[in-house]
């Protein structure tokens, strides 16, 4: 038995969609336990390329428990759009084993034209949210005015605090300079519809994780976003909202945190931003651009072009302390073939002081520059290699210096974008 949580390290977008689909090779349950419809998970399989937004990695093999926990805000609306979607593509199609906590809060239609306005009223100041609602729909549950999906199994419950939400929203819509109007009893027939069809999959998934861990299954909670977006740990206000760590992984799931065995923190081999905030290692120049072209750089959710930088292991030192990663899994190293050149950023200047601490203050990050290190890159193709030890002697030394640096150790290296396209070092589960 094995329960192995993935984490994201940097501002998401790492490669943890191919690195989950690896693991739950040899899982028997895959468990989102936070965020919602922001996250943009791509697998390749094959020729195919397959985006997932809520329903867990898992869903891409045949017989293995896919759960969504409560620690998620779920758009029902779009997740009926994605199950369809997943089917059409040949997966998913025994879905006797997916299941959906009846404690998961619901983001509603006036969530994402909240989150909308907010950004358009806010100009400059954005924070660079996917508009997917999911900030307004956290903001509900803190304030304890959400509606989980057990409140839409009780009619009078339903109804009045929709009405309650929805009144609230139109006020703040008004005030945000929107147009937009909702019609709460159009809004309550159209959920408890969606409700009705999703409601075979509805179940105690606390109870569920904690039986299949009793009985020795092998569990892969699946985070999505980065450590870096983490709403406690990240660079705030520029973050999610909710905790993208590994601590996120016990609340929820609904589980104890003496059910971990292994946490792996995903590695990109550069480091790469969505949306606004501070980033002192990116490169607004030739290098970023080929980062970004080479590397397809595009968000799967929204379709943004990513910023692009350098690998920052202060900031990644940040992450494993963080997280208490107990390994790590390097993706796109194949995107720095080429570079003659590849830069390490070992520590920050800050006001003429050198530090390898990562600032909490908004203000320091922004005046932070990257103290360098250079290291020679190599240009041959590495897609095709299996074997750590047939890797350009330069890539495995850019491997070696990293994880000096971090102080643990990589278990798998992706070369490529493929499943296959892997060299496994060492299981988790095994």
């Amino acid at each position: 038995m094995a329960n192995v949580v993935v984490v994201g390290s940097q501002w998401g977008d790492e490669g943890k969609g191919k690195i989950i689909d690896i693991f739950t090779g040899f899982a028997d349950a895959v468990v989102r336990y936070q965020g919602g419809g922001n996250a943009g998970h791509t697998v390749v399989i094959g020729d195919q390329k397959v985006i997932l937004h809520q329903i867990p990695s898992g869903c891409l093999r045949e017989g293995i428990w896919c759960i969504i926990g409560n620690g998620m805000v779920l758009d029902i609306e779009t997740l009926m759009d994605e199950i369809e979607g997943v089917e059409k593509a040949g997966f998913l199609k025994d879905k006797s084993k997916l299941r959906i906590s009846e404690e998961v809060h619901l983001v509603f239609s006036y969530h994402r034209l909240l989150d909308a306005s907010r950004e358009k009223q806010a100009g400059e100041k954005k924070i660079g949210t996917t508009g997917r609602g999911i900030g307004p729909a956290y903001e509900n549950k803190v304030a304890r005015t959400g509606i989980r999906f057990a409140d839409m199994f009780d009619e009078a419950l339903f109804k009045e605090k929709l009405a309650a939400n929805t009144a609230e929203k139109n006020d703040a819509l008004v005030r945000c300079g929107s147009a937009a109007s909702l019609d709460v009893e159009r809004l309550y027939e159209q959920y408890r519809a969606l409700a009705g069809r999703l409601k075979p999959y509805i179940a105690n998934t606390s109870v569920l994780i904690n039986q299949l861990i009793q009985k020795g299954k092998h569990i892969l909670f699946e985070g999505a976003q980065g450590t870096l977006l983490d709403i406690d740990h990240g660079t705030y206000p520029f973050v999610t909202s909710s905790n993208t760590t590994a601590g996120g992984a016990c609340t929820g799931a609904g589980i104890g945190p003496t059910c971990i065995d292994e946490v792996i923190g995903i590695v990109k081999a550069y480091t790469t931003r969505v949306g606004e905030g501070p980033f002192p290692t990116e490169q607004i120049n030739e290098f970023g651009e080929r980062l970004r072209d080479r590397g397809k750089e595009f968000g799967a959710t929204t379709g943004r072009p990513r910023r692009c930088g350098w690998i920052d292991i202060v900031a990644l030192q940040h992450a494993c302390r963080i997280n208490g990663f107990t390994g790590l899994s390097l993706t796109k190293l194949d995107v720095l073939t080429g570079f003659e050149k590849i830069r390490i950023c070992r520590a920050y200047e800050i006001d003429g002081i050198e530090t390898v601490d990562f600032p909490a203050s908004l203000a320091a990050l922004t005046r932070c520059r990257p103290v360098y290190e250079e290291i020679d890159g190599w240009t041959e193709e590495i897609s095709a290699i299996r074997r750590y030890e047939d890797l350009p002697e330069k890539a495995r030394r850019y491997i070696e210096r990293l994880q000096d640096l971090l102080g643990v150790n990589f278990i798998l290296i992706s070369v490529g974008v493929k499943r296959d396209e892997t060299i496994l070092l060492s299981n988790p589960f095994a």
